[in-house]
């Protein structure tokens, strides 16, 4: 018996140290182009993969930009983001992807899915539902990303029978129903033009998000502080979508421009 547990621990041991060290990147490079793109920034996918990582608290460059010298001099400080696609008919597949400067892959992302059949729709909801299951992954200045790869598991053994231990069971979290078409506000949101975009402030006024522009008309990078997603006009009316526990939201917007 005594062997078996020695074997598991030994397991885990080997386990804990493969696991990758992405404790101490500040830095994200972004390509200016995916390989399966025809062309820079196509659909604006860089971009918002730019925009979601820096929302991470990420400091993020594009590749072909001016680096700082800290990582200029030493690229292995930082790590390089990709966007990989999944062949499918009928839908968009798209994983996200951070390696370190010897190309090992550091943290990968869900497989992000859409079935909507406008590209560009399509790939910017895969990529947003692709970034839905790194939530947990986030930078602080002063202080270490966390992330949502799970720590190596730790066994204990008593010399002799135990008494019996009640634990609690932790409830799974409930994946709540789309609020497709619901207002995040009664309020009108005033936009107020700033570098790159807008900002959208109530009657107070307080800032209530931030939007970036695109390529894309009607199409926006937005940000509550909180939450990252896109602001997009569709049937007339202006939307706030993002992804919460793996299913899409569409709040509803009253902005006037």
């Amino acid at each position: 018996m005594k062997r078996y547990i020695f074997i598991i621990l030994l397991a885990l041991s080997f386990s804990a140290k493969a696991q990758p060290n992405i404790n101490h990147y500040k830095y994200i490079i972004v390509p200016e182009k995916y390989s399966f793109l025809k062309q820079p920034n196509q659909y604006n996918l860089n971009g918002v993969t730019k925009a979601l990582f820096e929302g991470m608290g990420f400091t993020v460059y594009y590749d072909n930009a001016d680096l700082p010298t800290e990582i200029a001099g030493d690229r292995c400080k930082a790590l390089t983001a990709d966007v990989l696609e999944k062949n499918s008919m009928f839908v968009t597949n798209l994983t996200v992807v951070l390696k370190d400067c010897k190309g090992t892959v550091v943290l990968k992302s869900k497989e992000g899915k859409s079935r909507e059949k406008e590209y560009k729709t399509s790939f910017n909801l895969a990529l947003q539902d692709a970034f839905s299951s790194l939530n947990d992954f986030r930078y602080t200045a002063g202080s270490t990303p966390e992330t949502s790869i799970p720590a190596p598991a730790t066994t204990t053994t008593a010399a002799a029978p135990a008494q019996e231990v009640k634990t609690e069971a932790v409830p799974a979290p409930v994946s709540q129903p789309a609020t497709t078409g619901t207002k995040l506000t009664e309020a009108v949101l005033y936009a107020q033009p700033i570098n790159n975009g807008y900002q959208l402030v109530d009657a107070t006024p307080k800032i209530v998000m931030t939007l970036l522009k695109t390529s894309v008309e009607d199409f926006f990078i937005a940000s509550n502080g909180g939450i990252a997603g896109v602001v997009l006009k569709k049937n007339g009316s202006w939307f706030f979508e993002y992804y919460k526990n793996n299913v899409l939201v569409s709040d509803k917007l009253p902005i006037k421009f």
